[in-house]
């Protein structure tokens, strides 16, 4: 009875395990360079137009890479390392070569309270140090709470400047409340003030630079290449991540609807759709934990132009979505266990550059 019991254990936790293992295939039709070597979490990067690179460490180093010598760069300001917060992404201005304006997020302690909350800055780089800096935005309020920082930075079309912000934890009461920070999209201007037909400018006591809402912890933005849309992804809880293409004032449901549990298995809600609020392109179960997002849109891979990648650091791949009719149809992993994968770019060259933990910035190489 006992060699009974335990065998029927063992099944129970195989059958846990197997449901909570990724069943993407593994794509072999690429190769990789380890081109910045010896980083910890790159969780951002960016290349300046000599086709070196800034790059974040979350510790709180912004490194300079350049003729394969990696220089720290000083003059950041005073960041909160706590759990998930620390430097964050970095993005250069669209016109970096007339107005050499670099922006940043980070987690920031500015303010009376206790802890931090995710700040973004703008400043410029001359003789290995950050000048001119200005702070753009800084949540509120500040809490010790290691959770859900965010957060990424890109520009659209018509030079607006989108970051976003996680719900720091408090999934019941910072995503759905307009009134606070924490869980949205957020779109200023490139110098900060707030775009005149942003959605709920002229929303009594609302958050003006927002954005969406109904967010939970976005750590992946992105331009789509032709349509000029933000699309995001973020972390669910357990199961559901999501893509979401991203639009003015809407709302992205967290945490009223959602496909997936709590951590211990338990529901903390029972619908996964509700009138008012957007479904996903796209939702993840079991959850890879994404992080980093970028479109192929070079030539350097045969076959592969317009598909999205996106960062797992739960399954330490980068997974390649194929997009059909509005849909993903087909996902594979590249760069298998090589390491969680944090941040991704397409470079100035048309390759593809993949921030990975412990490791350092690999460029993805079709296989020749």
């Amino acid at each position: 009875m006992k060699f009974k019991k335990q065998y029927m254990l063992f099944i129970a936790l195989l059958s846990v395990f197997a449901c909570a293992q990724d069943k993407n295939p593994v794509n072999t039709n690429h190769d990789y360079e380890l081109v910045v070597k010896e980083l910890n979490i790159p969780w951002g990067f960016a290349f300046l137009p000599d086709n070196s690179i800034l790059i974040t460490e979350k510790s709180g180093e912004l490194i300079h890479f350049k003729n394969g010598q990696k220089t720290t760069i000083s003059g950041l300001p005073e960041i909160y390392v706590r759990g998930q917060g620390g430097l964050l992404d970095i993005c250069l201005h669209p016109e970096y070569k007339d107005n050499g304006w670099i922006y940043f997020t980070y987690a920031s302690p500015e303010g009376e309270e206790k802890g931090g909350n995710t700040a973004l800055m703008r400043a410029k780089l001359k003789n290995n140090t950050l000048v001119d800096k200005q702070l753009l935005y800084k949540a509120s309020p500040n809490t010790t709470r290691g959770q859900h920082f965010g957060s990424r930075i890109v520009f659209d079309n018509q030079g607006y400047l989108y970051f976003t912000i996680g719900e720091r934890g408090d999934r019941d009461t910072n995503p759905q409340d307009i009134t606070r920070d924490c869980g949205k999209v957020y779109r200023l201007n490139s110098d900060g003030s707030i775009p005149i037909d942003n959605p709920l400018v002229n929303t009594p006591n609302a958050k003006p630079a927002i954005f969406s809402y109904g967010h939970r912890n976005p750590q992946g933005m992105v331009l789509h290449y032709e349509t000029g849309e933000i699309w995001t992804h973020e972390h669910g809880p357990r199961g559901g991540d999501e893509i979401n293409i991203i639009k003015p004032g809407k709302n992205y449901g967290w945490p009223v609807i959602s496909y997936g549990i709590n951590y211990s298995g338990t529901k903390f809600t029972d619908i996964t759709e509700k009138e008012g609020m957007e479904q996903p392109f796209h939702y993840w179960d079991p959850s890879i934990a994404p992080s980093g997002m970028a479109f192929i849109t070079s030539d350097k891979y045969p076959g592969w132009k317009g598909d999205l990648l996106v960062g797992s650091l739960k399954f330490q791949y980068l997974d390649k979505c194929v997009i059909k009719d509005g849909k993903v149809i087909k996902e594979e992993r590249l760069l298998d266990n090589l390491g969680r994968v944090r941040s991704i770019n397409q470079g100035l060259d048309g390759y593809i550059y993949v921030g990975i933990e412990n490791l350092g910035i690999v460029k993805l190489l079709p296989k020749k």
